[in-house]
């Protein structure tokens, strides 16, 4: 079993409007929306209210991410070093591709190192049909549809990833999926739906939830540089299994998406140090006579 220490978490009691949050005293807060309910009791209907929890709005929206930052500093003093280290989080400021685009684009890039992924996609793009703006490809279910299986083998697709694709294309054309109803699904129905698509599992759903949808509260807790973090930034002395990562990571909630991708930051620059600290030992070394 794994233990850390106590720590208070604060949590948002609901939302209000757009999801606005107010920063006061590096504390947030959010506007609670009350519902009425009548329950009978000795023959009599009695009003009861309760408070429904939203989740806040996306990482993209105006001053989200500053409330973000504000609970995460708050909530977990150890992760607050790290934010004071790192700075600010980018991966939002970068425009998102439509649904369907983006899911096309981690199915070509999964098992690929970050170069042959690159070249194979821009040339995946080649294929597509141009918008208006000459260097805009439309990567739609129609186009990715009138694309055979010999048409992707010819750029370096694998015959699987090339199924994988085609049922992506098939499932959107169908109306099984469409970009309005993955815009509305929460993170729940998201993951059982995406994985219904061939070659679409948990790990890529999570990162479609956050690097493209920006949703503020994603865990992925078996992604292993996660898991790697949390052990590094706590001082555990086993790394968390995937089932221990929810309780350990709880404090950071609702903002967890921000939470993963500190830990993604952490081990990047305990890796350059240890790389660093490499290098100098070498050059230390006294040279060969």
């Amino acid at each position: 079993m794994v233990k850390t220490r106590a720590a208070a978490t604060p949590r948002p009691s609901g939302g209000g409007g757009a999801g606005a949050a107010d920063i006061t005293a590096g504390k947030i807060s959010f506007r609670s929306r009350k519902i009425v309910k009548s329950t009978p009791a000795k023959g009599k209907s009695v009003a009861t209210t309760t408070t429904a929890v939203l989740s806040p709005p996306p990482l993209s929206s105006p001053g989200e991410l500053a409330v973000a930052l504000s609970h995460l500093r708050t909530a977990d003093p150890l992760l607050s070093e790290v934010i004071a280290s790192t700075g600010a989080p980018a991966f939002i400021s970068s425009p998102s591709r439509p649904a369907f685009h983006s899911l096309a684009h981690s199915i070509l890039h999964q098992q690929l190192a970050p170069s042959a992924a690159a070249a194979i996609y821009a040339r995946f793009l080649a294929l597509i049909p141009a918008a208006a703006d000459p260097d805009a490809a439309v990567v739609n279910p129609a186009a990715v549809l009138a694309l055979s299986a010999a048409d992707l083998r010819a750029i370096g697709v694998s015959a699987r990833k090339a199924a994988y694709l085609h049922d992506l294309a098939g499932r959107f054309a169908a109306g099984e999926l469409s970009e309005s109803a993955v815009a509305a699904m929460d993170e729940a129905a998201l993951l059982a739906e995406l994985t219904k698509v061939k070659g679409v599992g948990e790990w890529t759903v999570h990162m479609f939830m956050i690097f493209s949808l920006h949703r503020p509260d994603v865990l992925p807790s078996g992604d292993l540089g996660v898991r790697k973090g949390v052990q590094e930034l706590y001082g555990l002395p086993a790394l968390p299994k995937p089932e221990e990562m929810a309780a350990l990571c709880e404090r950071w909630r609702p903002y967890r998406s921000v939470g993963a991708w500190y830990m993604w930051r952490l081990m990047e620059s305990k890796g350059a140090a240890a790389k660093k600290a490499k290098s100098n030992a070498i050059a230390a070394l006294p040279s060969s006579c």
